[in-house]
C-alpha cells in the first residue's frame, strides 16, 4: 500500500503585487480583478530560473524539514509544462543535483492543472506494482515565462512555484481510488503553441496580434479561453464528485476538506455552491502566491496543514481540471 508521508513547496523571490500590476496597466480594474481572482500576490522566476530549479528547492525544503534519507528514493516523477531541454528530461538532471542514487528511475510529464493527481496515481501504482519503495513526485511551473507582458489579466492569475511530496510502500494507505477524463477536442483552449523554456524562440519570431477582447496576444505564448475553462470546469466536476464518493463509498459530510486545482476564486466559490458543499470546508489558498498550475494542490494542501486548518487524519478530496481538456480526482487522507 502507498503513504504519502511528506509535502513541501517553494516559490522563487521575486514578486509582483496587485499594485504592481496597477501601475504597470493603469487602466486595468485591479478591485474587480482582486475580487474575481483571489490574488493579492504572485511570485515570479528569475530570468535564468526554470522550473527545475524551482522543484529542486522544494525537494530540498523537504529533505531538510524532515530528516529524509535521500538513499532510499528510488524513483522521480517531475510534473512541469516547460522543462530545461526538450531532452534529457528534467527529472534525471534533478537526480544528480539533489545527489540521489543511481538506481533511482526519473521520467517527467506534463499535465498541467490536473498534474498532481496524475504524479499521485503514477506513484502508487510504481509503489504498488513492487517497482518502487519511495517515489519523489516533483512539480514545478515558471508559467510568467509563457504569459505575454502586455496580457495583464493573465499575469494577475498565474504565479510561479514548485512542490515536492514523498509518497512510500507502507502497511497504511491514504489513497484512494483515482478517476480520470479528458476532452482532446477543447485541446487548444489552454495552450502555448511555440517554444520551450530553457532556450526560448526569439521575441521577433511571432508576431504580436490582437483578440477580439483587446488582448494583445503571440504564439509563443500562453492562451487560456478562461470561459470555455470555466464552463468545462462546472460541467465536468458533479460527475466526478459523485464518483468519488461512490467509489470510496462516503457521504459529502464524510469529507472534511475539498482542495480543488486553485483555478481562481470565483471558479471555486461557483464550484461550492454548484456542489452544495459548506465554504468552510473549500480549502482557497491562493492570495499570496496565485494559480500556481500543478504546483496548486499540494501548495494548498501544505499551507492549510501548516495553519492547522487541515489536521492529521483528515480525509480530503483532491481534484484537477483544466490543461487538455482533463480532469482527475481522489480522496486522500493526510
Amino acid at each position: 500500500m502507498t503513504l504519502i508521508k511528506h509535502i513541501a513547496w517553494h516559490v522563487p523571490q521575486g514578486c509582483i503585487t496587485n499594485n504592481d500590476l496597477a501601475q504597470r496597466f493603469p487602466t486595468l480594474k485591479i478591485k474587480e480583478l482582486t475580487r474575481l481572482t483571489g490574488v493579492e500576490e504572485r511570485h515570479v522566476a528569475a530570468s535564468d530560473e526554470t522550473s527545475s530549479d524551482l522543484a529542486v528547492k522544494a525537494a530540498e525544503k523537504l529533505f531538510l524539514e524532515n530528516n529524509i534519507d535521500k538513499s532510499l528514493i528510488d524513483f522521480i516523477i517531475f510534473c512541469t509544462s516547460g522543462g530545461d531541454y526538450i531532452t534529457p528530461a528534467s527529472a534525471c538532471i534533478i537526480q544528480n543535483r539533489l545527489g540521489l542514487s543511481q538506481h533511482c528511475g526519473a521520467f517527467d510529464f506534463n499535465q498541467g492543472c490536473t498534474g498532481y493527481l496524475y504524479g499521485l496515481s503514477l506513484a502508487d501504482s510504481l509503489i504498488k506494482a513492487g517497482n518502487a519503495q519511495q517515489v519523489l513526485l516533483l512539480t514545478g511551473e515558471t508559467t510568467h515565462r509563457i504569459i505575454h507582458p502586455k496580457d495583464p489579466n493573465t499575469l494577475a492569475l498565474f504565479g510561479d512555484g514548485a512542490s515536492a511530496t514523498l509518497l512510500e510502500k507502507s502497511a497504511e494507505n491514504n489513497i484512494g481510488q483515482f478517476i480520470f477524463g479528458t476532452d482532446g477536442s477543447q485541446y487548444d483552449q489552454i495552450i502555448v503553441r511555440h517554444g520551450r523554456e530553457r532556450f526560448p524562440l526569439p521575441e521577433s519570431s511571432e508576431p504580436d496580434y490582437t483578440d477580439a477582447f483587446g488582448n494583445i496576444k503571440n504564439h509563443a505564448k500562453l492562451y487560456m479561453n478562461g470561459g470555455t475553462v470555466f464552463n468545462f470546469t462546472l460541467e465536468k466536476a458533479p460527475a466526478l464528485f459523485e464518483q468519488l464518493l461512490n467509489e470510496a463509498g462516503k457521504t459529502p459530510d464524510e469529507i472534511d476538506y475539498f482542495v480543488f486545482h486553485q483555478a481562481n476564486r470565483i471558479v471555486l466559490e461557483t464550484l461550492g455552491k454548484k456542489l452544495k458543499l459548506p465554504a468552510e470546508k473549500i480549502i482557497i489558498e491562493l492570495n499570496e502566491v496565485g494559480n500556481t498550475v500543478s504546483s496548486s494542490i499540494p501548495i494548498s494542501i501544505k499551507k492549510a496543514m501548516d495553519k492547522g486548518v487541515i489536521k492529521k487524519g483528515d480525509t480530503v478530496m483532491v481534484a484537477g481540471f483544466g490543461v487538455g481538456l482533463s480532469w482527475g480526482g481522489s480522496i486522500i487522507t493526510v
